[in-house]
């Protein structure tokens, strides 16, 4: 896939995926109302979000760099992506996701917003179970079997492996 269609169809996914998960929906449920909470729990919130949005963007950018495709199911990459963040965890677009939304959560100070996080990170585990791992693994055999075994699927290695290949 050329980096213009990849980027073109990455773009939409953003918006179609993490904007409405991490973004939509969280409105949808707060309103973006603030309630009363300890201020460096709503700035270690603010940051979190802050964090996994950054995450969830460079994530995007690599699909179409590194992997010349998007992270959508129906236009996956031509190459398996395992830089940048996805050097530290296999997973970062969906940590991150989770990330934003337990930030959103403090940042806002509603505890709702911990179930709801909660459930988008029990859905996302049982997709990644169920279909994009078995999908990996024949798109890309080996390659895809030594990278799981070099990085953790949830919770991020403190360095990153030099190369997770």
């Amino acid at each position: 896939m050329r980096k213009a269609t990849a980027a073109a169809g990455s773009s939409i996914f953003f918006a179609a995926a993490p904007c409405v998960v991490a973004g939509v929906v969280p409105w949808l449920l707060t309103g973006w109302r603030f309630e009363p909470v300890w201020l460096p729990l709503r700035i270690l919130g603010g940051l979190l979000a802050a964090a996994g949005t950054v995450v969830v963007i460079q994530s995007f950018v690599r699909f179409v760099v590194e992997g010349r495709g998007t992270p959508a199911p129906v236009a996956p990459t031509r190459y398996l992506v395992v830089g940048g963040f996805y050097r530290y965890v296999r997973n970062p677009m969906y940590v991150a996701v989770v990330g934003t939304i337990l930030g959103q959560a403090l940042l806002l100070g509603q505890l709702g917003l911990l179930w709801y996080a909660a459930v988008c990170w029990a859905v996302t585990a049982l997709f990644v179970h169920v279909y994009e791992e078995p999908t990996l693994l024949r798109a890309y055999g080996e390659e895809y079997e030594a990278y799981r075994r070099a990085v953790p699927a949830w919770f991020p290695r403190l360095r990153p492996k030099a190369d997770p290949r």
